[in-house]
């Protein structure tokens, strides 16, 4: 299995067995939501790549991972046709909006924001498989044992662009953003989504 110490380390907690015992009981929803985050990570990079145009480190590393994500999607669809799984609207959680809503406004503060963010929720969905793999069927424990490999680089590409378009130590802006990220994942959540926390 992929060593995901450097994303544990970056993370601010584990996945709580609450969270875990959810998504064993709602499996349908865990592949639906699953596919709506990398069809939204794919949307995400591309948008990045729309809005800076003029950052061609950004352009390299995005436009790679835009395309692996949208793999990861017709990969999960795929899945989903074969356990008779229908793919549906379902309403985002709580978790990206969350962090949203922290963003600053002036550039570059956003651009660097925005890429912290992608950090934690790329972190977090890694976190999230290999939580979630030793409980599922083989088939689907060696997907998320596969996914583990590239999301895990997607996170540390997003955190090497924050770094270098900052110009500056991003660390304490990191611990923000964490620190909320932790009380996301920790508190009681209404609805079950890939992202929720723990069942209120």
């Amino acid at each position: 299995m992929h060593d995901i110490s450097a994303i544990r380390a970056f993370l601010p907690c584990a996945t709580p067995q609450a969270w875990i015992d959810w998504a064993l009981q709602h499996p349908d929803i865990v592949l639906i939501d699953h596919a709506h985050c990398e069809k939204k990570a794919a949307s995400t990079a591309l948008n990045l790549m729309f809005r800076y145009v003029d950052r061609p480190e950004l352009l390299d590393a995005l436009s790679q991972l835009a395309r692996e994500e949208l793999l990861h999607f017709e990969q999960v669809i795929q899945l989903m046709r074969q356990r008779g799984v229908q793919y549906d609207h379902l309403s985002p959680s709580r978790y990206a909006a969350s962090l949203r809503k922290q963003m600053r406004n002036d550039e570059p503060g956003r651009l660097v924001d925005v890429l912290i963010i992608g950090a934690l929720i790329e972190a977090r969905s890694c976190e999230r498989f290999a939580a979630l793999a030793p409980f599922v069927d083989d088939e689907l424990g060696k997907y998320y044992h596969y996914l583990l490999k590239s999301e895990s680089r997607h996170f540390e590409d997003y955190l090497k662009l924050a770094e270098l378009y900052a110009g500056e130590d991003i660390s304490a802006r990191v611990a923000q953003f964490v620190a909320l990220e932790q009380e996301l994942i920790e508190t009681p959540d209404t609805e079950f989504r890939f992202h929720s926390g723990v069942p209120a």
